[in-house]
């Protein structure tokens, strides 16, 4: 198991490495036939989806609301076969907001992969710092930052 553990580290690294770049449909490209990604949190970027095109749409939303997003792998753990593969990670997020400002938080993320493909993601972040960022742009014009949650 430890070669196809590295292997599925190894993948999951890259894919924070592609959204950095902006790149965030080969994530959705990742995510299997039937889905749940889950972003905690009772804000703009909170909710759950469970289609390909909700999925684009909430990133589409992220990399207006916070661009030049940059993700730091700290940790990967994988566990399980590859019918049923868990994943740990713990991520720094750094963000260069649309206002100007800065974002710096810490995200842990939860995935489920069966077969090659993502089959659930749980998302953490500190809200009550996302929520702050979020307000400020809100309070700033960004009516965008205080909409109902992408869904669907």
């Amino acid at each position: 198991m430890g070669i196809y553990h590295r292997i599925v580290a190894r993948q999951v690294r890259t894919a924070f490495a592609r959204i950095s770049a902006g790149n965030w449909e080969a994530m959705v490209a990742g995510m299997a036939p039937s889905f749940t990604y889950r972003f905690y949190g009772e804000h703009a970027l909170g909710g759950e989806r469970r289609t390909h095109e909700a999925l684009r749409r909430w990133w589409e939303r992220c990399f207006r609301l916070l661009p030049n997003t940059r993700f730091d792998v700290l940790d990967v753990l994988v566990d399980g076969w590859p019918w049923n593969t868990r994943v740990a990670t713990a991520v720094t997020v750094h963000v260069g907001v649309v206002d100007g400002s800065t974002y710096d938080n810490v995200v842990h993320q939860f995935l489920r992969i069966r077969w090659g493909k993502i089959t659930e993601v749980r998302t953490l972040e500190d809200t009550a710092v996302l929520e702050k960022t979020l307000d400020r742009l809100a309070a700033a014009g960004y009516a965008e930052a205080h909409a109902a949650p992408i869904t669907g």
